[in-house]
């Protein structure tokens, strides 16, 4: 493994990677790092292609050690679809969906729990606790029992029904909340106290970006997508932001290939897309800001970026203007119809949030701010049979046979 320890990017603090751990002292996230250098030394590019077809093809970049306790389901290499009909028709013939919904749990968070259960495993963690939106809580359900963990999971009750299920057929203890990931945060903080606190105590507070692992599994999407293009960057990534640990990770992928020497010294613009009806990164980096001021009354039918103070806004603002991105919100009336008319054009039904990254695409082609030369990737992090609720089948007549 070449783990090396886990770094602040705040105050610049290093943290043993040997033991659990979760924030800093100063109250940022840590990041895992890798002795580059000797990543270098020990794998090419084409090496990749001669191994097994998920996220464990970049071993060398992940934080587990020993194998006997990596937790699989086959997650990652999803496809990167051309979507010429509908790129066309939006004015962007480029146009490619990478597909997190074919992962294992019908979502992009199954690659956070494999690495992060693995990794806690490894640890000595045997009882795991979170909040979620819904999909983080049935893929750190299922992968902790595949590894022999205990989960805690509390989950607002307008998450989609399906990871209810998810979670109570894996097993886990499942709390569900009257109120939006927030409050479910705040209810499994004081189930982590009561049990002598985290990272110390029965429990492992395993919250989005409050352990550092989970981004090691997302960042293996930027991999991919480069993998994918021959070892070329797109020029534009969108990413449907909510906690928002898949930009980050996306972000970290490109500047650990950049210092590897993998790709060139020009990253692809990345887009941070939100809901008008929840729109914190949005709003701070339109003023310019480093922190995101948490949203009140947050809602969207885009469920999963329904997160109205997320712990990574400096990380996310950061990646942002490093890339010379952006951030856009979008309205859940134009989310709707796009995921229709993308499902009419080619075929897949998407999640909302990954359609809310189709509504970003053509009004940022739409205002110039992407060429219709360039190849833009949208993020569909999730299946959209997960949210069977956005296509409406009740107004359709009844015939006799």
């Amino acid at each position: 493994m070449y783990l090396t320890h886990l770094e602040c990017p705040r105050c610049g603090d290093t943290h043993d990677a040997d033991r659990p751990q979760n924030l800093c002292t100063c109250g940022s996230p840590l990041l895992a790092r890798y002795d580059l250098a000797k990543v270098g030394q020990a794998v090419r590019p084409e090496e990749f292609t001669r191994r097994s077809a998920d996220l464990w093809r970049y071993r060398e970049l992940l934080p587990v050690a020993d194998d006997r306790y990596v937790t699989t389901l086959g997650e990652g290499w999803t496809p990167l679809l051309p979507a010429p009909r509908y790129g066309e028709s939006i004015g962007l013939p480029n146009l490619l969906v990478k597909d997190e919904g074919l992962v294992p749990t019908g979502s992009f968070k199954a690659r956070g729990a494999a690495v992060g259960v693995s990794r806690a495993a490894e640890l000595g963690i045997t009882h795991v606790a979170m909040p979620t939106n819904g999909n983080a809580g049935a893929a750190w359900a299922t992968y902790a029992a595949r590894a022999g963990l205990r989960a805690t999971v509390a989950m607002p009750l307008g998450a989609p029904t399906i990871t209810r299920r998810e979670c109570v057929a894996a097993n886990a203890e499942l709390h569900l909340i009257d109120g939006l990931i927030s409050d479910a945060g705040r209810y499994v903080g004081k189930l982590i106290a009561a049990s002598g606190g985290s990272p110390g105590g029965e429990i492992f507070d395993a919250s989005t970006l409050k352990e550092p692992y989970r981004l090691e599994g997302k960042k293996t999407m930027g991999y991919e997508i480069v993998e994918q293009l021959g070892w070329r960057v797109p020029d534009v990534i969108l990413y449907p932001t909510g906690g928002g640990v898949g930009l980050i990770g996306i972000h970290k992928a490109l500047q650990e290939m950049r210092e590897l020497g993998w790709i060139g010294d020009t990253l692809p613009r990345l887009v941070a897309v939100q809901s008008t009806g929840c729109a914190p990164i949005v709003r701070a980096f339109g003023a310019g800001a480093t922190r995101a001021e948490p949203w009140a009354d947050a809602w969207t039918v885009a469920f999963g970026i329904n997160v109205p103070a997320p712990l990574g806004d400096e990380l996310m603002l950061t990646a942002l203007r490093d890339t010379a991105g952006t951030a856009i919100a979008v309205d859940d009336e134009a989310i709707l119809a796009d995921l229709h008319e993308f499902g009419a054009r080619e075929g897949l039904l998407l999640c909302p949030e990954g359609a809310a990254c189709l509504t970003a695409a053509r009004r940022l082609r739409a205002g110039g701010w992407i060429r219709p030369d360039e190849r833009v990737v949208v993020l569909n992090t999730g299946a959209g049979l997960k949210y069977p609720e956005t296509v409406d089948v009740d107004s359709l007549p009844v015939v006799d046979a």
